[in-house]
């Protein structure tokens, strides 16, 4: 009987981490936040009767640092991808 409940226990906390970093949960739920967060501040922005340049700014800030995120996210994609080549 303990034997059956430490397995499970070991392969339930396998499972978890192998969900946690194997599937990207973390950087694609955070790529998702910015970009919704992004969208919004340019909706908010295209809504606005007369922006000023502090908005402008603000939306300039928001769309760089979302292409910064995409950048850096793609990048250790195709980084995960090439680890996992055979080398010639």
């Amino acid at each position: 009987m303990i034997a059956t409940k430490l397995y499970f226990g070991v392969k339930g906390k396998q499972m978890a981490r192998t969900i946690i970093d194997d599937w990207k949960i973390i950087p694609r739920l955070m790529m998702l936040a910015v970009t919704i967060l992004t969208y919004q501040a340019v909706h908010w922005y295209m809504a606005l009767p007369d922006p000023s340049v502090q908005q402008s700014g603000l939306v300039s800030v928001c769309m760089g640092a979302l292409t910064g995120c995409f950048g850096i996210w793609m990048g250790k994609e195709s980084n995960a991808t090439n680890t996992n080549s055979p080398s010639r």
